[in-house]
């Protein structure tokens, strides 16, 4: 009767610290990126709604942009001032928007996030 030990399977202690650290890590930089993608997407749905009513003028476009602002706590990274507004060929308005966001990660790592967009 010769059985063989049967080799043990499963997460080392080690194992599962470094894979705890790698989800710890991932989790806070998650945390951190997490209202950024929000207010990238405020922005979007704010600036297509504006460019849904069609206004005749960039200043209509800048007021209603800080109106919602004012509502929209979430906007801070960007102002009605770095609206660059011009019309299609269909004459419909346009509004484009751009910021860059750098997140602190720990110590001196950052991680920079460049938002892009345009109403349409």
């Amino acid at each position: 009767m010769s059985s063989s030990p049967r080799r043990q399977r499963g997460l080392s202690l080690i194992g599962l610290l470094f894979w705890g650290g790698i989800a710890a890590v991932t989790a806070v930089v998650g945390m951190k990126v997490f209202p950024t993608v929000l207010e990238y997407y405020t922005v979007k749905r704010v600036v297509n709604r504006i460019a849904a009513g069609n206004p005749s003028t960039v200043p209509q476009v800048r007021q209603e942009f800080d109106r919602a602002t004012a509502v929209e706590y979430s906007i801070q990274s960007i102002k009605s001032g770095d609206l660059v507004v011009t019309k299609d060929g269909n004459d419909k308005v346009v509004i484009e928007f751009a910021w860059d966001k750098e997140v602190d990660v720990f110590g001196p790592v950052y991680l920079l996030i460049k938002y892009r967009g345009k109403s349409g």
